[in-house]
């Protein structure tokens, strides 16, 4: 035999098996493995928690609300599991734009070249306008423009999560019965089966689809344009459309009748009369007001209570609104998008410009505006809380003000106001005499 394979084999045989390792000590590094029975007990995680305690306080209040609506316990504890606030959304409901864009610049936003052509395309190739015109009354061009300002002509809806939206809106507590309320009504979109979780995507503020329905508008008002048994705003411009037609049908919208027209005064109009009054055209007539293009009323406008508005104060084009464009501020309540709206709308049906220009304005700070508003209060002409939107309360203040000093009273903020307000309220140094 080979004395190499000799020694080997026998230095095989005399090997024994490997020994074992040490058990560990406990009083060693490691510690010793726990015996049955003897472990700490750790509550387990809960996955339904957020992280914020005092969210998921307001969402076990919430659920019960739900639940007491009628919604199915099962399918509230589905959706709300693993909700979490989306501070996007609650930064963006309580921040104020840092400056207020004027009236004609928002105009000028609204109405492009482009948009025209879009439009008055979609307004002579879409099939179902003399449909959806015969029933609800709602001329096409209006509903276009409504396509046209909320979603881009359907082409950008929101991605946000509505009932996340609805839930963070909620949970801040601003606006927490009408949050609850639509996130309720959100639940019930998705209990009906109409629409999934996951179709429910829009603006952080919870408006859905191609016009941009709140969940408690598209229970109560979508209708189901195209008849295949689906009320789809996100995918059916059919839908989308005759659904805003019924809002803006039950908001009020008078078949026939003009939304407004442009006006022209004389010289020595009584500008307090703005946002007050709402008479028929002859009332207004009797007070030195004409139409500015000079065409007569229509029936349908003769016997119509309208109201006079100077959106860009003295300077700016001025209007007479007609019930129907009340009726459009149903969908966001703002002159200003509301007037965005009627003259896109006139430009899609083939209307001319507006006879008078737009002013070139300087954009107030809201510094500015809260400034104005105390000011306001100091002189004793209450325009309600110093929070810088000027609303109509704002406004009539501001007139009550104009009126007392002999100037234009069109209750109209403008930088010049601004300054002769703190100058009188002693917020401003008078300026030197030249």
């Amino acid at each position: 035999m080979d004395r190499r394979l000799f020694l080997v084999l026998l230095l095989a045989g005399c090997a024994g098996p490997a020994p074992s390792p040490p058990a560990p000590s406990s009083a060693g590094p490691h510690p010793a493995p726990p015996q049955p029975g003897n472990a700490p007990l750790q509550p387990p995680a809960d996955p339904a928690s957020s992280g914020d305690a005092d969210f998921d306080s307001w969402r076990a209040a919430f659920r019960d609300k739900a639940v007491a609506a009628g919604l199915a316990p099962a399918l509230v504890d589905r959706e709300l599991a693993g909700l979490t606030p989306n501070p996007k959304v609650m930064r963006l409901d309580s921040a104020q734009p840092e400056f207020s864009k004027p009236v004609g610049d928002y105009i000028k936003g609204v109405i492009s070249d482009d948009r025209i052509a879009r439009g008055q395309r979609y307004r002579a190739e879409l099939p179902f306008w003399p449909a959806v015109e015969q029933q609800f009354g709602v001329p096409r061009d209006i509903l276009i423009a409504v396509w046209a300002m909320e979603s881009a002509f359907g082409a950008i809806q929101g991605d946000f999560d509505v009932l996340r939206s609805m839930a963070s809106l909620a949970y801040q507590g601003r606006r927490r019965a009408w949050a609850e309320g639509e996130l309720i009504a959100a639940l019930k979109v998705i209990a009906s089966g109409e629409a999934t979780r996951a179709q429910l995507k829009g603006s952080w503020a919870g408006a859905m689809g191609q016009t941009q329905f709140l969940p408690s508008n598209y229970l109560t008002i979508a209708v189901d344009g195209d008849g295949d048994g689906r009320r789809d705003i996100w995918s059916s411009p059919n839908d989308a459309l005759a659904s805003a037609a019924n809002l803006l049908a039950k908001g009020g919208w008078a078949r026939g009748q003009a939304w407004a027209r442009e006006i022209a005064v004389p010289a020595d109009f009584d500008y307090s009369l703005t946002e007050g009054p709402r008479e028929a055209p002859a009332w207004w007539e009797a007070r030195g007001v004409r139409a500015a293009d000079g065409r007569p009323w229509s029936p349908a406008e003769t016997g119509a209570a309208a109201m006079l508005s100077a959106p860009a104060g003295a300077a700016g084009p001025m209007f007479l609104l007609f019930p129907n464009h009340f009726a459009i501020r149903k969908y966001n309540n703002s002159t200003a998008y509301a007037l965005g709206i009627g003259l896109l709308a006139d430009r899609f049906a083939g209307g001319a410009p507006l006879v008078r220009a737009w002013p070139v304005e300087t954009p107030l700070a809201i510094a500015d505006r809260i400034g104005a508003q105390t000011a306001l209060a100091r002189l004793g002409f209450n325009p309600g809380a110093p929070d810088g939107v000027i609303g109509v309360n704002t406004r009539t203040a501001l007139r009550a003000w104009q009126k007392a000093r002999g100037l234009i009273a069109d209750g109209y903020l403008s930088m010049d106001m601004v300054r002769r307000l703190n100058v009188e309220a002693g917020a401003l140094p008078a300026a030197a005499p030249n």
